[in-house]
């Protein structure tokens, strides 16, 4: 792969094969060459789970302290008229019911997350195909599937973020921007590797929290120390 200029001057600002501390990573982070765009910061875990076995399958949300720093595109559908309306004055950008549903299975999925409530996932379930290779599924174990629609929009609009292990094992998110203090990244990483820790499942036997390491969305990836974390 090709590498511009500026991803060329930050990999000579530090050692690839160095753990760092979060604290001196984030830092790194910040003094990096910067692109035009105000750039995300993504962590990456890797597990010790086989994700092929349904008992290690590690999903959940976690409430980042300062946001994403994204606007995030919210769509719920609901049979409650009243719902649909508290939910688009919350800041969802569609609500509906069998229409908006329609929309969606004639192929439109411009949004970042579906909430559904529980008497509409029966006809939900029918765009499995559709919502569930983008990761766009409701699900009650990620919140997103449930009767309390408002309390759903607030919280994912606020800065709620999914996890989930891929195929690989690994688990990334975006934990907010470049241009936030250095501060609130930490907090924010701090609460997602929290979450992700407690999601341990009981059928994991040997070594669980692997390898993690954090990047911006045009920098390297610089690798963590993760016995700050676990001992």
């Amino acid at each position: 792969m090709l590498r511009g200029k500026k991803y060329k001057e930050s990999l000579s600002s530090y050692d690839p094969l160095e753990e760092y501390g979060l604290d001196k990573a984030v830092d790194l982070l910040h003094g990096f060459s910067k692109s035009k765009f105000d750039e995300s910061v993504d962590i990456s875990v890797n597990l010790g789970v086989d994700p092929r076995h349904a008992d290690q399958l590690v999903r959940g949300m976690v409430s980042l302290p300062n946001g994403t720093g994204k606007k995030i595109k919210v769509v719920v559908l609901s049979k409650d008229d009243e719902k649909n309306k508290k939910a688009k004055d919350l800041g969802a950008i569609e609500s509906g019911a069998k229409d908006l549903l329609d929309k969606i299975a004639g192929g439109w999925l411009d949004f970042d997350v579906l909430i559904s409530s529980p008497d509409m996932m029966a006809e939900v379930g029918k765009l499995g195909r559709v919502l569930g290779p983008r990761g766009l599924m409701p699900n009650p174990k990620t919140g997103t599937v449930t009767p309390n629609i408002e309390k759903a929009v607030e919280e994912i609009i606020a800065g709620k973020v999914e996890y989930r292990v891929d195929k690989a094992g690994i688990i990334a998110v975006s934990v907010g921007r470049v241009s936030f203090d250095k501060d609130k990244i930490i907090e924010n990483i701090n609460a997602c590797i929290g979450a992700i820790l407690k999601a341990k499942p009981s059928s994991v036997k040997g070594v669980y929290f692997k390898k993690f390491s954090i990047s911006s969305t045009m920098s390297p990836s610089l690798k963590i120390d993760k016995s700050e974390f676990v001992n």
